[in-house]
């Protein structure tokens, strides 16, 4: 398997795929180790995944670059990727013992009673490329914290990321046979699903999340499922300063080259202000580089993947057919690597794809609204319902709105973000089941109801 530069299309390394025979090999490994981890007192799992969190700070410049190198982000932002992945670390070791700890419910009488939290088994961490640190933390963290093995198939397009990963856990004190690293492209993953494993988590798009979750389904395993959105951002014509709401709702598209589950998607604007917001929004994005993801000027690099310039000028261009108007961008640039410019239309609705279908791109439409009633309408029309955002200076307007909405997470005056003591999850395409807060830790195990008399 080629690992590609996505900036310069270079080859970085080759790697060799896992085959259906190493898969098998690797389970039964998994199989014989589980055990006597999850024998272990919780205190001692918590102080391997103490070590691991200590190694990426310490390896954090190899850790920073092999990931720009492999995804395109810019290099500023593999930095922070990695701290927050160490921010949720941090969140798991100081509250997992708490939230695994055995439950007294009754302590008197003839019958005491209590809740015990045993682990799943072998679980699959089908994993993400465009936030590995991120997106992997939030599952084989907690489920090892829980006792559990986990098969791990980083995204081919961050493969040597996920090396990067295993090769630390195991460095930590986490056994080879509770940790296990399968290689490859999307066979790999089918091949996953074919074995008998105690519970599937996976990030990634609807289509893919829905094969999973109907393919595991006869087994009555948990299916954990982080998925794709159509994130909204509504700006009410009262917000304070327009310039600066007009920043934050580009960083929410840009971020990543745009390439994030909760990236912003699109963008309504009360008619009171559009002209203005627009303008602002212009202003700021030209100001933007678009280029080497080394180059700490830069703030978009290239996409991770060729295939997706040619899917966003799709919708590009559906729009424009359909008579939206481009105010600026969308051209692939004239250079190695898939580099493509940010772009903003007006002009637009929900006949057009961009309006409707991901675009995980740094692409938005921006659309004009009467108020508070079509805006909450055009939120609430998407398959998907993982994030909404509203930038106005009254929360109680602000709230009306995000009370109706269908959404696993609501942002006021912020965006694009995630914390670690929140339930991160989505709704209808947007997943199934939560990750982080208290409810990602639980997650990875089951309970057992005790009945004690005597």
């Amino acid at each position: 398997m080629k690992i590609i530069n996505p900036a310069t299309e270079e080859l970085i390394r080759e790697v060799e795929e896992d085959t259906e025979a190493s898969v098998r090999e690797k389970f039964d490994l998994l199989k014989k180790g589980r055990p006597a981890w999850s024998a272990l007192a919780v205190e001692q799992r918590i102080a391997c995944i103490g070590r691991f969190y200590d190694l990426l700070a310490s390896e954090k410049e190899d850790l920073a670059h092999t990931l720009t190198r492999e995804s395109g982000k810019p290099l500023a932002q593999s930095y922070n990727e990695l701290d927050g992945a160490r921010a949720r670390i941090r969140y798991f070791l100081d509250h997992s013992a708490r939230y695994l700890a055995e439950e007294w419910t009754v302590t008197e009488g003839a019958t005491r009673e209590k809740i015990v939290y045993e682990p799943l088994g072998i679980i699959a961490n089908i994993s993400a490329w465009n936030y590995p640190y991120l997106v992997g933390v939030n599952v084989f963290i907690p489920a090892l914290i829980g006792g559990n093995a986990v098969f791990y198939k980083p995204s081919e397009y961050a493969t040597l990321t996920g090396m990067h990963i295993c090769r630390m856990l195991h460095a930590s004190g986490v056994p080879e046979d509770c940790f296990q690293l399968v290689a490859g492209r999307g066979i790999v993953g089918e091949w996953l699903l074919d074995l008998p494993l105690d519970g599937y988590f996976f990030t990634g798009s609807y289509r893919t999340g829905r094969h999973i979750a109907e393919k595991v389904a006869p087994k009555l395993v948990p299916c954990g499922l982080e998925l794709g959105g159509k994130d909204p951002l509504y700006v009410m014509e009262d917000v304070e300063d327009i310039g600066k709401t007009a920043a934050a709702a580009l960083e929410g598209v840009v971020y990543n080259n745009g390439q994030s589950c909760c990236a912003v998607e699109r963008i309504y604007v009360h008619e009171k202000i559009f002209d203005r917001f627009v303008g602002e929004y212009l202003g700021h994005m030209k100001k933007m580089k678009v280029g080497d993801p080394f180059d700490p000027a830069t703030g978009i690099g290239p996409l991770s993947r060729e295939v997706q310039l040619e899917f966003l000028s799709q919708q590009i261009a559906d729009a424009v057919g359909k008579g939206a108007k481009l105010l600026y961008g969308g051209n692939r640039l004239e250079r190695k690597g898939f580099f493509m410019e940010p772009a903003v239309l007006v002009n637009v609705d929900h006949r057009m794809r961009l309006m409707k279908e991901e675009s995980f791109g740094p692409v938005v439409g921006i659309q004009k609204v009467s108020g508070d009633d079509e805006a909450a309408a055009l939120m609430a029309d998407t398959e998907y319902g993982l994030t909404a955002a509203i930038y106005s200076s009254s929360y109680e307007r602000a709230e009306a709105i995000m009370r109706t909405l269908d959404t696993g997470t609501v942002y006021w005056n912020c965006c694009d973000r995630v914390s670690a003591t929140l339930p991160w999850s989505g709704r209808r395409h947007s997943g199934l089941g939560a990750t982080l807060s208290y409810q990602g830790i639980r997650v990875f195990v089951r309970p057992k109801a005790y009945h004690i008399r005597g």
